[in-house]
């Protein structure tokens, strides 16, 4: 059974960041080439960044220069440092692999707000 177990967000002001984990269980994470999604209120979910199995990563224009992914396979999770936040980061964020193949998490809600 596959999970994907997303933690980290919270309540952050404009310039400040924050590290979101992905746990996954119930698949071959350490070949799957990973991503991270956001979906904020009225708004289809979005492709925020994307990580291989040989640490290969790319981004979104709206998070290049200001969000890191990376992952351990030893823990089969997957990260996303997110720095110089801004409120329209604002959303609740996901993970899931690329293309997505599978029942999405519960997300964790970011809000960038002063």
């Amino acid at each position: 059974q596959v999970q994907l177990v997303e933690s980290g967000g919270g309540l952050v002001q404009p310039g400040g960041s924050l590290r979101l984990s992905c746990a996954a269980s119930g698949f071959s994470f350490f070949i799957a080439r990973m991503g991270w999604y956001r979906q904020a209120p009225g708004k289809q979910r979005e492709l925020v960044a994307t990580i291989t199995s040989s640490d290969s990563s790319n981004y979104a224009d709206s998070a290049k220069g200001r969000f890191v992914i990376s992952r351990d396979n030893a823990k089969n999770t997957v990260y996303l440092q997110m720095n110089s936040l801004k409120p329209e980061d604002t959303a609740v964020y996901y993970c899931n692999t690329y293309p997505s193949r599978f029942a999405w998490g519960q997300g964790t809600q970011v809000t960038v707000s002063s």
